[in-house]
């Protein structure tokens, strides 16, 4: 029995299906341990229920997920947004250093990679899907680039970069704290005030965890409508010029990285002249939105069937990436960055968000800070590089090896 949703039942089923991975999230331990996101825990319930159905001859469901390109590309636009070029000092030259050592490190994921897929001879694109796209940009680039090289006739892209991303999920979360913890007691980093750190630590998670009940805000309905209507818009342009390079000079820029860079000229622009309000409640609200679709339609559309026979070059891949990733922060790293304190805890975000995500990396200098004492740098530096400025460096070089190996 072939049972096939039309789009707005594909949505009702993401939206369903995004509130049970939530509920599963807060009453099981070890999705929080780990830092996995609730589209994740619930598209990936659904995928393995899929699979059932489909392995004991019950049905196959199929979903249109159209809706899927235009949520990414809403997503990447709001990433933009906010991403101001002023808090740039803030990080010192640490967070130089570190953001150089992240791009250097991002490259060398994709070398990584493609070096992988010729030793377990899968397509190079989709040795390519666990590298950068997956272990730094994670679920939501994994999708986004993912459907750019299945537009390219290689199957299951999507697939393979959403699987590479959940293991670097896992293995993020297992590694950042206690690489950190090894550095800090070999290197006796703790800090001589590690109680007065902590208290100023406990005092900024009271802060970051009561800001939404203490401050109250209300929705005003212009306001929303324009940050969407600017959203919109930026979409419109970054998805022409994306257009017009490749029709002109046959380099493929994905949609996203013409929304993105149309997005952050029009932050740092208004910066300057201050033409347009923006409103980063309302931002944020519709980024969380629609990326929790996304990756929802993206994680419950994942065909394991297909993807069976790949499961051993992914794993094995990721592992590599895993390894190396360890010995690259140790090593080269730490070093760097003046092999102190901030610099241990720095580490520990480093392989969360370079296997994982940026709550992975924030959770794992959360873990260690709380042992031994807080480094206003670490907390200034990952989150900056993490969020916003690793795209600067990761995106000409997904872009570049899509295009080479294309």
């Amino acid at each position: 029995m072939l049972i096939d949703l039309n789009i707005i039942s594909t949505l009702i089923l993401s939206i369903s299906l995004f509130f049970i991975g939530k509920f599963l999230k807060n009453k099981i331990n070890l999705f929080n341990k780990f830092c996995i996101p609730a589209p994740v825990v619930g598209g990936l319930l659904f995928c393995i229920f899929n699979l059932i159905l489909r392995y004991f001859n019950i049905c196959t469901i199929t979903m249109n997920t159209n809706l899927m390109g235009y949520l990414i590309c809403f997503f990447f636009t709001t990433v933009g947004l906010g991403i101001s070029l002023s808090i740039v000092k803030k990080g010192g030259k640490e967070l130089i250093i570190y953001w150089i050592l992240c791009g250097i490190l991002a490259f060398s994921q994709n070398i990584l990679a493609l070096f992988l897929s010729k030793l377990t001879n899968i397509n190079p694109l989709l040795g390519l899907m666990c590298g950068t796209i997956s272990m730094v940009g994670g679920h939501g680039s994994a999708a986004a680039f993912g459907s750019t090289i299945e537009g390219l006739g290689i199957d299951n892209a999507v697939s393979v970069g959403i699987a590479a991303a959940t293991f670097g999920l896992i293995f993020a979360g297992l590694l950042g704290g206690p690489v950190a913890k090894y550095l800090i007691e070999k290197n006796n980093l703790s800090s001589k005030l590690y109680t007065s750190n902590l208290k100023l630590l406990k005092n900024n998670n009271t802060k970051s965890l009561s800001i939404t009940s203490s401050n109250s805000y209300k929705l005003d309905v212009s306001s929303f409508l324009e940050q969407i209507l600017i959203i919109l818009v930026c979409i419109s342009i970054g998805e022409f010029i994306a257009k017009v390079v490749f029709n002109t000079t046959n380099v493929l820029i994905p949609s996203i990285t013409g929304c993105m860079i149309i997005s952050v000229l029009l932050r740092n622009v208004n910066d300057k002249i201050n033409f347009v309000n923006f409103d980063f409640n309302v931002i944020e609200l519709l980024s969380e939105i629609s990326l929790g679709l996304f990756l929802t339609m993206a994680l419950m559309s994942i065909d394991l069937f297909k993807l069976s026979s790949l499961f051993g070059p992914i794993v094995l891949i990721v592992i590599s990436q895993a390894i190396f990733i360890v010995l690259f922060s140790v090593f080269i790293v730490f070093k760097a960055l003046g092999k102190n304190l901030d610099a241990a805890i720095m580490i520990s975000g480093i392989i969360g968000h370079c296997l994982g995500a940026t709550p992975n990396a924030l959770a794992n200098m959360h873990s260690v800070s709380g042992s031994y004492g807080y480094s206003e740098k670490a907390f200034i530096v990952v989150p900056l590089v993490a969020a916003f400025l690793l795209d600067i460096f990761t995106m000409p070089s997904i872009i570049f090896f899509i295009n080479i190996l294309s």
